[in-house]
């Protein structure tokens, strides 16, 4: 399969548009004119999750959700000097936040840099803990007075960094979940022309990183009977982990999730990706994710009579960082995978 190759440049864009949970507007933008031609309609709810919907043969639902939010900041205060302050909307480990570029979002756009105290200003003592949040500040290299025409309190913050290929591997920031956007959009193109057994909700949700905000709203007035998560998982098959601690490796296909710290997917549909998988020959990875959760978790529960929900997974390297590293095959098997799934959700028996 060449489609990653063909569309590096889709993905591209896709993760180097800013969509801060909550603050979604450019990434919607971009969904909304790219999944257009692929369905037959297109709407936005009132919480900004995008939906579009590719009608099947019957009147079953099913929801396959991407979040489209990132983790980013959010300005809280200005100092007298033009230093920036902020909250994080979603998870950081605040040591990889060290000399990193960010883009404040205000009346323009607004290129700065995480400072923090000099190592030859630390004190023995300070040199060997962890640095905290409140340790960095947000440096323009601008006057107070000049922030303070562009930037206010509740701004968002993304981080800046452009997407590249690595050997076999595409590196950047926001893979988390930007690959997923990607595949539903490369899925849904598949998919054109093709007669599927049930209606397709393609929700690419808001405010994931904050809550899986988007996915309950949405399952909730979509009503799905059957749901599937696409967002990353761990891949820590790197130097000094134990084999039991990797969870998912580069390059061995897509991941289908048993469980994580939100949700137990549902065992009969973690049979059928598996049944899909080994049929149509895709290479695949079982996934237990100790914490964390996806919009897998809103699918299941969030409906009228909750639904059969399961997850596939793209393994990612450096996650939460702004180096993720996504392996190209895995991608490829997870809209192989994906599309298989949706093509024959009708022959599978759901009542075992």
């Amino acid at each position: 399969m060449m489609a990653l190759m063909k569309d590096f440049d889709l993905l591209k864009l896709i993760c180097e548009t800013p969509g801060a949970p909550g603050f979604e507007q450019r990434i919607r933008k971009l969904v909304i004119d790219e999944v257009t031609p692929l369905v037959d309609s297109v709407s936005v709810d009132a919480m900004g999750n995008v939906i579009a919907l590719k009608k099947g043969r019957e009147r079953k639902k099913v929801m396959v959700a991407a979040h489209m939010d990132e983790i980013s900041f959010i300005v809280t205060h200005i100092d007298d000097d033009g230093f920036i302050r902020f909250h994080t909307l979603g998870g950081f480990d605040p040591k990889t936040l060290t000399a990193q570029r960010v883009i404040i979002h205000g009346r323009e756009d607004l290129v700065g840099v995480m400072g923090s105290k000099p190592i030859h200003l630390m004190k023995t003592e300070e040199k060997g803990k962890a640095p905290k949040l409140e340790d960095y500040y947000i440096d323009t290299g601008m006057q107070c007075e000049e922030v303070k025409k562009m930037v206010e309190v509740g701004d968002p913050i993304t981080r800046e960094r452009s997407l590249v290929r690595m050997g076999d591997c595409v590196n950047g920031k926001s893979l988390d979940n930007r690959v997923s956007v990607f595949i539903l959009l490369q899925t849904l193109s598949a998919l054109q022309g093709v007669e599927t057994p049930y209606d397709i909700y393609g929700v690419f949700t808001v405010q994931e990183e904050v809550g899986l905000r988007g996915a309950i709203n949405s399952a909730g007035h979509i009503d799905p009977d059957f749901g599937l998560g696409l967002d990353v998982t761990i891949a820590f098959d790197l130097p000094g982990a134990q084999p039991q601690e990797m969870v998912t490796k580069l390059g061995e296909g897509a991941a289908i999730k048993i469980m994580d710290g939100s949700t137990i997917c549902d065992y009969r549909m973690v049979q059928y990706l598996k049944d899909q998988a080994r049929v149509h020959e895709i290479p695949w990875q079982p996934e237990i994710l100790p914490a964390g959760g996806t919009d897998t978790a809103g699918i299941q529960r969030y409906g009228r009579n909750g639904s059969i929900a399961g997850a596939i997974s793209i393994p990612l390297r450096h996650i939460h960082q702004v180096i993720e590293m996504a392996h190209q095959s895995d991608i490829e098997h997870s809209v192989d995978l994906l599309v298989a799934a949706l093509k024959n959700m009708d022959q599978h028996d759901w009542s075992s």
